[in-house]
Protein backbone atom coordinates (compact mmCIF):
# COMPACT_ATOMS: atom_id res chain seq x y z
CA UNK A 1 0.00 0.00 0.00
CA UNK A 2 1.41 3.39 -0.96
CA UNK A 3 2.32 5.88 1.75
CA UNK A 4 -0.27 8.66 1.02
CA UNK A 5 -3.06 6.09 0.85
CA UNK A 6 -1.92 4.61 4.16
CA UNK A 7 -1.99 8.04 5.77
CA UNK A 8 -5.43 8.78 4.34
CA UNK A 9 -6.85 5.44 5.48
CA UNK A 10 -5.37 5.85 8.95
CA UNK A 11 -6.42 9.45 9.58
CA UNK A 12 -9.79 9.69 7.84
CA UNK A 13 -11.93 7.95 10.51
CA UNK A 14 -10.12 9.79 13.30
CA UNK A 15 -10.53 13.23 11.74
CA UNK A 16 -14.15 12.48 10.83
CA UNK A 17 -14.75 11.44 14.45
CA UNK A 18 -13.40 14.78 15.69
CA UNK A 19 -15.45 16.71 13.12
CA UNK A 20 -18.55 14.72 14.04
CA UNK A 21 -18.05 15.54 17.73
CA UNK A 22 -17.78 19.23 16.81
CA UNK A 23 -20.94 18.96 14.68
CA UNK A 24 -22.92 17.32 17.49
CA UNK A 25 -21.62 19.94 19.94
CA UNK A 26 -23.28 22.70 17.94
CA UNK A 27 -26.70 21.36 18.96
CA UNK A 28 -25.87 22.22 22.56
CA UNK A 29 -25.75 25.92 21.72
CA UNK A 30 -29.53 26.19 21.77
CA UNK A 31 -29.43 26.44 25.58
CA UNK A 32 -28.24 30.03 25.20
CA UNK A 33 -31.52 31.02 23.51
CA UNK A 34 -33.44 30.53 26.74
CA UNK A 35 -33.48 33.15 29.47
CA UNK A 36 -32.01 31.29 32.41
CA UNK A 37 -29.52 32.07 35.11
CA UNK A 38 -25.86 31.08 35.05
CA UNK A 39 -26.15 27.72 36.85
CA UNK A 40 -29.27 26.45 35.07
CA UNK A 41 -27.68 27.35 31.72
CA UNK A 42 -24.44 25.61 32.72
CA UNK A 43 -26.27 22.46 33.78
CA UNK A 44 -28.36 22.47 30.58
CA UNK A 45 -25.20 22.93 28.49
CA UNK A 46 -23.47 20.02 30.21
CA UNK A 47 -26.49 17.81 29.68
CA UNK A 48 -26.61 18.73 25.99
CA UNK A 49 -22.91 17.88 25.66
CA UNK A 50 -23.36 14.28 26.91
CA UNK A 51 -23.63 12.91 23.32
CA UNK A 52 -20.40 14.72 22.44
CA UNK A 53 -18.69 13.18 25.46
CA UNK A 54 -19.88 9.73 24.39
CA UNK A 55 -18.53 10.26 20.87
CA UNK A 56 -15.17 11.48 22.22
CA UNK A 57 -14.87 8.49 24.56
CA UNK A 58 -15.69 6.10 21.70
CA UNK A 59 -13.15 7.91 19.51
CA UNK A 60 -10.46 7.66 22.19
CA UNK A 61 -11.03 3.90 22.45
CA UNK A 62 -11.16 3.57 18.66
CA UNK A 63 -7.87 5.37 18.21
CA UNK A 64 -6.06 2.41 19.71
CA UNK A 65 -8.38 -0.51 18.95
CA UNK A 66 -9.95 -0.03 15.54
CA UNK A 67 -12.14 -3.13 15.75
CA UNK A 68 -13.70 -1.84 18.97
CA UNK A 69 -14.27 1.51 17.27
CA UNK A 70 -16.02 -0.19 14.36
CA UNK A 71 -18.38 -1.91 16.77
CA UNK A 72 -18.96 1.08 19.04
CA UNK A 73 -19.57 3.67 16.31
CA UNK A 74 -21.98 1.28 14.60
CA UNK A 75 -23.72 0.53 17.92
CA UNK A 76 -24.16 4.24 18.68
CA UNK A 77 -25.56 4.76 15.18
CA UNK A 78 -27.98 1.86 15.62
CA UNK A 79 -29.05 3.11 19.06
CA UNK A 80 -29.81 6.54 17.62
CA UNK A 81 -31.67 4.99 14.68
CA UNK A 82 -33.89 2.82 16.88
CA UNK A 83 -34.57 5.69 19.29
CA UNK A 84 -35.55 7.99 16.39
CA UNK A 85 -37.82 5.37 14.81
CA UNK A 86 -39.68 4.98 18.12
CA UNK A 87 -40.42 8.70 18.36
CA UNK A 88 -44.22 8.86 17.89
CA UNK A 89 -44.62 12.54 16.99
CA UNK A 90 -42.26 12.79 14.01
CA UNK A 91 -43.22 12.44 10.38
CA UNK A 92 -41.48 9.56 8.57
CA UNK A 93 -39.54 11.91 6.30
CA UNK A 94 -38.19 13.86 9.28
CA UNK A 95 -37.13 10.60 10.93
CA UNK A 96 -35.32 9.58 7.75
CA UNK A 97 -33.52 12.93 7.54
CA UNK A 98 -32.46 12.76 11.17
CA UNK A 99 -31.17 9.22 10.76
CA UNK A 100 -29.23 10.14 7.62
CA UNK A 101 -27.61 13.24 9.10
CA UNK A 102 -26.99 12.02 12.65
CA UNK A 103 -26.57 8.24 12.42
CA UNK A 104 -25.23 8.11 8.85
CA UNK A 105 -21.83 9.60 9.71
CA UNK A 106 -21.56 7.20 12.66
CA UNK A 107 -22.02 4.24 10.31
CA UNK A 108 -19.47 5.72 7.91
CA UNK A 109 -16.90 6.23 10.68
CA UNK A 110 -17.57 2.72 12.01
CA UNK A 111 -17.04 1.29 8.53
CA UNK A 112 -13.80 3.22 8.09
CA UNK A 113 -12.50 1.96 11.43
CA UNK A 114 -13.40 -1.57 10.30
CA UNK A 115 -11.43 -1.12 7.07
CA UNK A 116 -8.64 0.39 9.17
CA UNK A 117 -8.62 -2.71 11.35
CA UNK A 118 -8.62 -5.05 8.35
CA UNK A 119 -5.62 -3.21 6.86
CA UNK A 120 -3.79 -2.65 10.16
CA UNK A 121 -0.77 -4.75 9.12
CA UNK A 122 -0.16 -2.61 6.04
CA UNK A 123 -0.89 0.63 7.89
CA UNK A 124 1.71 -0.05 10.56
CA UNK A 125 4.53 -1.02 8.21
CA UNK A 126 7.43 1.40 8.41
CA UNK A 127 8.75 0.75 4.90
CA UNK A 128 6.12 1.63 2.31
CA UNK A 129 8.00 -0.22 -0.46
CA UNK A 130 7.30 -3.61 1.10
CA UNK A 131 3.92 -4.92 -0.04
Amino acid sequence: MKHPLKQLLYWTPRVLGILYAAFISMFALDVFNEARGFWPTTIALLMHLIPTAIILIVLAISWRWEWVGAILFTAVGLAYTFKTLQHPHLAPMIKLNWILFIAGPLFLIGGLFFINWLCRKHLREKDCRRE
